[in-house]
């Protein structure tokens, strides 16, 4: 595949409003005094309006919370590798494609196995006009089909593809999420999750299998696994899988705006209530 790409070099201070960030150019600094590895590839430090995206490999048998966590929001997604995850005083087995949610009030950690563990985690202050959920549900995976959103076609700015990709909402608002989001775009050979953009919300979203395509600003970007994207509020963005034949596979990415945008639920039809 030859890959297209607008990344600036990782020195670059600022994600601007658009960024398209390459695995190969995360820039990993050990933790004190421990194997474990932390990249941050999106921050407010850097530019984005609202969320932080955290890349960190964690060594075999160390754990990993981001800090001031019980203050905030966040979600992880097991890139690699096998571990524990833990909320508050809840914990699970997790592997690649499971994810959790930390609600705010509640500490999230992440301990490796024997192998190491990768996961991509975001992070988001609770703002004041967002209310906790009463029962939010802190474990599930991409896979998880028990809410979707089906035929999307943008928010009218380009003509949308008529083969179009399903959204897993994997942690939204109707399943206690207060305002940190976390779908999965399942795009199937020759299938697009249209573009569109969010009034008030950040999107950071990673591709987590395959190779695809990312839109950003005003361009179809090459992407492969592990890579990311940074939209600011009005950008607009989107996915595609370009690929087609017998030897296509599905490309698959995850993340979400942030905070949630209401009117994604209402294309599928859905209230943006929290539980």
């Amino acid at each position: 595949m030859t890959r297209t790409s607008t990344s600036p070099s990782p020195t670059t201070p600022s994600l601007g409003d658009a960024r398209t960030i390459s695995a190969a150019d995360f820039v990993f600094a050990p933790l004190p005094g421990r194997l474990t590895e932390l990249a941050t590839p999106v921050s407010p430090a850097v530019g984005s309006t609202h969320v932080t995206l955290h890349v960190v490999r964690i060594a075999p048998g160390e754990s990993f919370g981001p800090e001031s966590s019980v203050e905030e929001e966040n979600t992880a997604v097991v890139f690699d590798g096998l571990g524990t995850a833990t909320v508050g005083s809840r914990s699970r087995n997790v592997e690649r494609s499971h994810a959790v949610y930390a609600p705010t009030g509640h500490a999230l950690s992440l301990t490796a196995g024997a192998d190491g563990l990768t996961a991509y985690i975001w992070r988001t202050p609770l703002t004041a006009e967002h209310r906790p959920g009463t029962d939010p549900e802190p474990f599930s995976t991409l896979w998880d089909e028990t809410t979707q959103l089906r035929g999307f076609g943008g928010t009218g700015q380009i003509t949308p593809d008529a083969d179009r990709a399903t959204m897993n909402f994997v942690f939204w608002p109707g399943n206690g999420s207060s305002q940190l989001c976390l779908h999965c775009g399942i795009q199937q050979p020759g299938q697009t999750f249209n573009v569109h953009l969010h009034p008030d919300s950040d999107e950071a979203f990673i591709a987590f299998e395959g190779i695809g395509q990312m839109y950003l600003r005003d361009r179809w970007i090459d992407v492969a696994a592990g890579d990311v994207l940074y939209a600011a509020p009005g950008v607009l963005h989107g996915a595609r899988n370009p690929h087609t034949g017998p030897d296509a596979r599905r490309f698959v990415t995850c993340g979400g705006p942030s905070p949630f945008d209401p009117a994604l639920y209402s294309a599928a039809g859905l209230s943006s209530d929290v539980r």
